[in-house]
Formats: C-alpha cells, sequence, structure tokens
C-alpha cells in the first residue's frame, strides 16, 4: 500500500482564488509520504516546496482518500492520499508559475456576477438530458431531486459549498473528462467546460473549496489569505471571490466590526481609485480572548 501526500494551497490574486499547481496545472503538489518525513505535514511541505518552490504556511488536513479502486497505475499498489488545505499569502513572494484559478476547473461556481452563461446554457440543459434518459419514473425523480439540491433548481437557492457534490454529480452523470477515464462508453458525450486533472485531483481540488467555503463562515481563517494591512473593501472583496457569491456590504462590514475582527492601522490607503480608505488589520488577540466566528457570509441574494 502506498501513501501519497497532496496540497491543495490557496492563495487570492487580484480577485481571483487560485491554487497552486504542477505539470502545467493537471495535477496538485503531492508525492509520496517516505521514512525521512518526520510527519505528515513535514512530508507534505517537502514535497511542495520541492516541486513547487513555494513554502507552506497556514495548513490543516483535508481529508483522507482511501477509495478500493484507488491503484498506483506503475506498481498496481492501492494508494491511500492524505489530502491538506493550505492558505497563503498573495504578497508573499512567487517562485512558480503554477497558480491557476480555481474557476478555471470550476468555471459554474462563480455566481459573483449571476448564474454563470456555463450552468444556464451548458450544464443544467445536459443534466435535463441525463434525467430524461433514466430508465424508469423512480430514476428521473431520483437524479432531478439530485439536481434540484445540488445546483438550485426548481425554486431551491444555490448553495455555494456543495462545490464536491455538483462535481461528483457531474462525474456520475458522464458530463466531464475524468469519468470517461473508467468507462469509455460515455465518451460520446459532450462533455461540460472546465479544465481537468490528474487522477482524482480536481475531486480533490473541490472537496478543499467546499472547506474553505464553509469555514470561512465559523472561522476567520480568510486573514490567512489577506496582507498586513488591508480595507474592508479588499476583505469584502476577498471573502466574495472564494465564496462565488456576493454579500451584502453594509451588512457585511456591520459584522466584521461588531465581533471586533479588525482594528485600524491609522494609516489610509491612496490607490483605491477614489477617496483614501482606512487601513485594517486582524485583531489576532480576538483568538486568545474567545472562540472568533468567521464572516458570517451575509450573501446578497439578488
Amino acid at each position: 500500500m502506498k501513501v501519497d501526500l497532496i496540497a491543495v494551497l490557496v492563495a487570492v490574486f487580484e480577485g481571483s482564488p487560485s491554487v497552486l499547481t504542477i505539470q502545467t496545472g493537471s495535477a496538485l503538489p503531492s508525492g509520496p509520504f517516505a521514512l525521512e518525513h518526520r510527519s505528515l505535514q513535514a512530508g507534505l511541505r517537502d514535497w511542495v516546496e520541492k516541486q513547487t518552490g513555494h513554502p507552506v504556511g497556514y495548513i490543516e488536513q483535508l481529508y483522507t482518500f482511501a477509495d478500493r479502486d484507488r491503484f498506483d497505475e506503475e506498481s498496481d499498489e492501492r494508494v491511500i492520499s492524505i489530502s491538506y488545505l493550505g492558505l497563503t499569502r498573495a504578497e508573499q513572494p512567487l517562485f512558480s508559475s503554477g497558480w491557476r484559478s480555481w474557476y478555471h476547473y470550476f468555471p459554474w461556481e462563480d455566481h459573483r456576477d449571476g448564474p454563470p452563461a456555463v450552468l444556464t446554457d451548458t450544464i443544467l440543459p445536459r443534466l435535463a438530458a441525463w434525467i430524461a434518459a433514466a430508465p424508469g419514473k423512480a430514476d428521473k425523480d431520483a437524479r432531478r431531486q439530485r439536481v434540484a439540491v445540488a445546483f438550485g433548481t426548481e425554486g431551491r437557492e444555490w448553495n455555494e459549498e456543495l462545490v464536491l457534490q455538483r462535481y461528483e454529480l457531474l462525474f456520475g452523470a458522464g458530463l466531464v473528462k475524468e469519468a470517461t477515464r473508467k468507462h469509455p462508453a460515455s465518451s460520446d458525450q459532450e462533455l461540460v467546460p472546465g479544465r481537468a486533472m490528474d487522477a482524482d485531483h480536481r475531486r480533490i481540488l473541490a472537496t478543499g473549496i467546499a472547506r474553505l467555503r464553509t469555514k470561512i463562515k465559523y472561522r476567520p481563517v480568510v486573514f490567512e489569505l489577506m496582507p498586513e494591512s488591508f480595507t474592508l473593501l479588499h476583505l469584502q472583496r476577498t471573502v466574495e471571490a472564494l465564496a462565488g457569491r456576493l454579500v451584502h456590504k453594509q451588512n457585511f462590514r456591520r459584522l466584521i466590526e461588531q465581533q471586533e475582527l479588525v482594528e485600524e492601522t491609522g494609516e489610509t490607503a491612496t490607490d483605491t481609485g477614489g477617496r483614501p480608505a482606512k487601513l485594517f488589520r486582524f485583531r489576532h488577540a480576538i483568538l486568545a480572548e474567545r472562540t472568533a466566528a468567521g464572516t458570517r457570509l451575509p450573501l446578497s441574494r439578488t
């Protein structure tokens, strides 16, 4: 049995949530856990720095992937992959050109300008055809229910946290390239846009995005992605980039201030294109004073 370590390392560049990749964007940094690694995290950090030249800051274990059909094609060994979610600041020097917007892989997940055309014009019609192709009424109803929950159809709200469920539904419907590798019979289907990745790395990336979108609501991890000082608008845009949704500006600022998550630096930013804006910093003391909540995402429903 082989144990692999896989990193989902995230930064936000100019309003775009990005993930560090290797092999021209087709894979996440990864490598086998070796005896010389003193711990799993140390092994992961070692592989990321060797493959990308990028240091790893904040990191937490994400998920262990141990499906029965996960095998190394060369050795035919069963593979267990232990994945980690890491966050880093865009202001840090970049030693790699491997950063890719995660919307490059999941274009249907960005709803900041409303439902994207790829969703309304391509994905939903193909899922409707997939529902219609079900062999019986019970199967049709089950498929319709899955699509409604995952993609917010039939009067349901779009839930930004269901990234993995949406990807796995598209996989099950044979609408992503990864599905055609194990089921060649589905290769004649017209696939939905979105960059494929090696093995199940896009599934692992979806898991990381879902975890982060959930976590920013109850823990202040978004500040791991922010520079030392920032405007409240910059903070808002970063949260929106991660969530793929707009937030209500006044409610967002009120929540941030009420929770005492930030404090003024006494300085202003002049490169805002308008009036100078106050600069803030994260109050690290809040973590010691009490359990700090996240941003709570007062999402705009318009």
